[in-house]
């Protein structure tokens, strides 16, 4: 199976979130070939959480969280990632109800 470049699964991402009236705004661009992409979710009230794409026991893709609990703390969690790995793309949702659609079909490759 063919895999989509880091670059491309961001911009389809990015314009999924559009459709669905939820503000994204990529807040680090990483490699545009291989690089990770992790998203915060925003929910404008001092909270937040982060994901990071990873592999299940079967080796299916799945979104795990690597980070939930005050604004503030998530950001210095993922600065912290940015600086172990600069090639990281980071992806900033803001929706008050906390959706990001990574539970939808087509977002897990």
């Amino acid at each position: 199976m063919t895999r989509l470049t880091a670059e491309f699964w961001v911009q389809a991402y990015l314009a999924r979130l559009r459709l669905a009236d939820i503000p994204a705004f990529v807040t680090a661009k990483g490699d545009a070939t291989a690089g990770a992409v992790l998203v915060k979710s925003n929910t404008l009230d001092g909270h937040a959480r982060a994901f990071q794409r990873s592999f299940d026991a079967s080796g299916a893709r799945v979104w795990v969280m690597l980070a939930e609990g005050p604004d503030a703390e998530v950001e210095a969690s993922l600065s912290r990632q940015r600086q172990f790995d600069p090639d990281i793309w980071i992806i900033e949702v803001e929706d008050r109800q906390g959706r990001t659609l990574l539970d939808q079909p087509g977002l897990d490759r």
